[in-house]
């Protein structure tokens, strides 16, 4: 039997309240199977879809079970994309606002020497990929004697992306005391294998696939010559005139010519793939989930771990020649209790990948015929009406979090022999402001940052202007965004 809120749990007030301004309403099938278990320490191995709400599922626990105080990471999220990494500390950060939990995300192409500095600091989790995180941990940057908790993800696109001997390679370093789970749509042998060799009698979760199936995403395909795709892909979006939509091609140079083609022809679209540098790639992520324009065109490098409430459509434009990878795109689509339509061009010498997709997925894939020429002519007006409006911006998960906190700076840290319990002894005294309107607290060489939460944010900043800490009157002024 399911629990029908999250209050239902063994949870902490901070984490509740958390969870009610993030308007997590109740807990998804995969949430109430795993959070019990996950807050009795329990090793689990989960085969969940995407979108099926699984990074609170373990996230929720996490945060509830770490200890505030201790300074050094106690949680290891091992994600196969720097996307994902970036994502899920984001949701750790959310979970855990008001507990004040520290996240740091530690990925490739970002400098070694910031996520180092990072590091140094208190973490009370970080998420990473395995290369960088296997590098941290050969330099001795990342300290793992307190890590209780550790979460693979996305287990199986590890394996396809070639990083299932860095996830071992980093098992082998971690404390043998410690809770171990393991995340992924599909479990082949080798991912089983991770469960049997570095697993103490995990519990196996299993939910059953609603993304796949036809219940949420109506799946339909059309047979196109190569040489014809673009036009036919005209054609369907002003039939299907998409509110929000994810064109995947298979390689980074045809996602960049059908970018620029429907750029040319007017389209509100951007692009993303692997060749392009990571804050380019994040910034078009933030933009497209603000709903700042409607077609993200893009590699499978943006299948894992895009949580997108409002994908109405998703085409394949090129077929995927992996059969996981259909269900990890189609999977963007149809997310949240809302329904989604996923369209596959397929051509004549693709039939043997089709099959081997349909084998998989348990069912044919409708085939439907091309547009008629009236039909594109009837619906065209209403596509050129939505083209001429601006897309209305949407608010982040997160932004109602945001929007009573504010951040104050502090001219002295680490040097001036400055601790976080320092600055919570001292703000917590000021009338009117409790320990539970203190957020997260960065204490850097010269600098310190605190958050102070629930609109206190003038009351602390008026008040410390004229207050000691540890008997030294620091400057403090709201830090700037």
């Amino acid at each position: 039997m399911g629990k029908e809120s999250f209050k239902d749990y063994q949870l902490s007030n901070e984490i509740v309240n958390a969870l009610d301004r993030l308007e997590y309403k109740n807990p998804t099938a995969v949430q109430s199977k795993v959070i019990p278990l996950v807050l009795e320490k329990m090793d689990l191995v989960v085969k969940s879809q995407t979108g099926s709400g699984k990074t609170a599922s373990y996230g929720i626990p996490i945060c509830e079970l770490i200890d505030w105080k201790e300074n050094k990471p106690q949680a290891l999220i091992l994600t196969p994309t720097r996307e994902l990494a970036v994502q899920v500390k984001e949701d750790f950060i959310n979970i855990g606002r008001f507990k004040r939990i520290k996240a740091t995300a530690v990925y490739g192409k970002q400098p070694f020497a910031i996520q180092k500095t990072e590091l140094k600091q208190k973490t009370h989790v970080v998420v990473g990929t395995p290369g960088r995180v296997l590098d941290h941990i050969e330099r001795g940057t990342l300290a793992l004697d307190q890590i209780h908790y550790l979460v693979i993800d996305e287990a199986d696109e590890m394996l396809n992306m070639g990083f299932i001997e860095q996830v071992e390679a980093i098992i082998k370093e971690m404390p043998r005391k410690r809770v171990t789970m393991l995340f992924s749509a599909t479990l082949p042998e080798e991912v089983k294998n991770l469960s049997l060799n570095y697993m103490k009698t995990p519990i196996d979760i299993e939910i059953k696939a609603t993304g796949i199936t036809t219940d949420k995403i109506e799946h339909s395909l059309f047979k196109v010559a190569e040489d014809d795709k673009f036009s036919m892909l005209t054609d369907v979006t002003i039939v299907e005139n998409p509110d929000s939509c994810i064109i995947f091609c298979r390689t980074k140079d045809r996602v960049d010519s059908v970018s620029d083609q429907l750029g040319d022809l007017g389209y509100s679209c951007d692009k993303i793939h692997g060749g392009m540098i990571q804050e380019d790639r994040l910034d078009v992520m933030n933009d497209f989930r603000r709903g700042e324009f409607r077609y993200l065109i893009a590699t499978d490098v943006a299948a894992r771990g895009i949580d997108i409430d409002n994908i109405t459509h998703v085409i394949n434009y090129d077929l995927p020649l992996e059969k996981e990878s259909y269900v990890h795109r189609t999977g963007r689509t149809g997310r949240a209790g809302q329904k989604g339509k996923a369209i596959t061009f397929v051509t004549p010498f693709e039939d043997r990948f089709l099959s081997e997709i349909e084998e998989y997925i348990g069912f044919e894939i409708p085939k439907i015929v091309a547009p008629s020429k009236d039909d594109i002519s009837n619906k065209k007006p209403a596509f050129d009406a939505k083209m001429n409006v601006e897309p209305t911006i949407k608010q982040a998960k997160s932004e109602k979090l945001n929007k009573q906190i504010m951040k104050l700076y502090f001219n002295g840290g680490k040097k001036k022999k400055l601790r976080a319990v320092d600055f919570v002894g001292t703000i917590a005294k000021i009338e009117g402001v409790s320990v539970e309107d203190i957020g997260i607290i960065t204490i850097l060489d010269t600098v310190s940052y605190v958050e102070i939460l629930n609109d206190k944010g003038p009351i602390v900043l008026k008040k410390m202007k004229n207050t000691t800490i540890k008997g030294k009157l620091l400057k403090v002024h709201e830090a700037r965004k």
